[in-house]
């Protein structure tokens, strides 16, 4: 049995992919906990053998490969499922420096992983033949005004970081306090982008990096959480947003995890988003018998993997709030040793 190290343990009402990933390996292999916070709920779970917690990405590759190796000299970790946005870029910048320990990843390349910025979605969009919602990039408040005033843009729009985060604005007000939120956590450029009406779909997926998709679930959201988060929803099948994520996969090789967000409306499918990453909700693909976390093993343990793009319909999502209790002694140690 391998020994497979996964982060993203927040289990909170904004649940991370990394209990939905764990959940889908847990019994086919150790799993190692890596976590930056001794307050997520999933270190105390026992939903994974052991945790560590691990250095802010922020600090850059060096600390992350010190602690790396400390992990890997005790616990043996043969393959890393990385699941948060703000890790991502490191994990993939170094992905060779990472595997020459002798630690395995399923990531896309540097290329990919840029080309699903947002500012870049139009193009990529364009290669897919689907629709882009117009999109405006700014770097100002000024311009934010202007677009408003000047252009016409009709409320509600979106207001979005290049890489991370979005807010619905119903007011220029609103608008405002948006961008200040983003570019003081993310800075520039920032995104506005025409708000699409229609129905809300995800396609979670996973390439082989040779340009095959191996595996894919889609659902449609039924309910969400105040800030976008899907809380039930419904299994579906769409012919063309299936060969929009077969297109997506043989166009750019993409290797590893993806979650497609579009908008359908009548016939017509307009990109959202791409995120390079499981979602929270990837182990009801797991549940409706496509493991989506499993390909991804076995493609890095370089076994022959059937495409799985097959599943039942109907089958509803429902996202719960549980809670348990654990010793407060548990949650000291993993504060003064970084393990547990």
């Amino acid at each position: 049995m391998g020994t497979v190290a996964i982060s993203g343990l927040n289990n909170t009402d904004n649940p991370a992919p990394g209990i939905p990933v764990a959940k889908s390996l847990k019994g086919n292999y150790r799993l190692i906990g890596f976590s930056y916070d001794p307050n997520e709920p999933g270190n105390y779970q026992k939903i994974v053998d052991k945790t560590y917690l691990m250095p802010y990405p922020s600090l850059g590759f060096d600390e992350l490969k010190q602690r790396l190796l400390y992990v890997k000299e005790k616990e043996n970790i043969s393959a890393i499922i990385p699941n948060l946005d703000a890790e991502l870029p490191l994990y993939i910048k170094y992905q060779k420096e990472i595997e020459e320990m002798g630690i395995k990843l399923c990531l896309p390349s540097t290329e990919n992983f840029e080309l699903r910025n947002k500012n870049k979605l139009d193009k990529l969009s364009e290669a897919l033949e689907i629709t882009y919602p117009k999109t405006y990039e700014i770097s100002s408040m000024v311009e934010l005004e202007r677009l408003i005033e000047e252009d016409s843009l009709e409320f509600p729009i979106m207001i979005k970081g290049n890489y991370y985060k979005a807010y619905k604005s119903y007011s220029l007000d609103a608008a405002k306090e948006a961008f200040i939120k983003i570019s003081n956590e993310w800075g520039f450029p920032i995104l506005v982008q025409k708000v699409v009406f229609g129905d809300e779909v995800n396609l979670v997926g996973v390439g082989d990096g040779k340009g095959e998709l191996k595996g894919a679930v889609a659902i449609k959201k039924l309910t969400t959480t105040d800030i976008g988060k899907i809380w039930t929803g419904l299994t579906i099948q769409n012919e063309k947003l299936m060969q929009i994520a077969k297109d997506f996969v043989k166009q750019t090789s993409w290797k590893g995890p993806f979650e497609l967000e579009c908008m359908i409306n009548m016939q017509n499918i307009y990109l959202i988003e791409i995120n390079p990453r499981f979602p929270a909700w990837v182990y009801f693909a797991t549940d409706i018998g496509v493991n989506l976390p499993q390909i991804v093993m076995d493609i890095i343990e370089e076994k022959e993997v059937e495409p799985q793009l097959e599943y039942e319909t109907n089958k509803m999502y429902i996202r719960v709030v549980e809670e348990f209790t654990t010793d407060f002694k548990d949650f000291m140690k993993l504060l003064s040793t970084q393990e547990l």
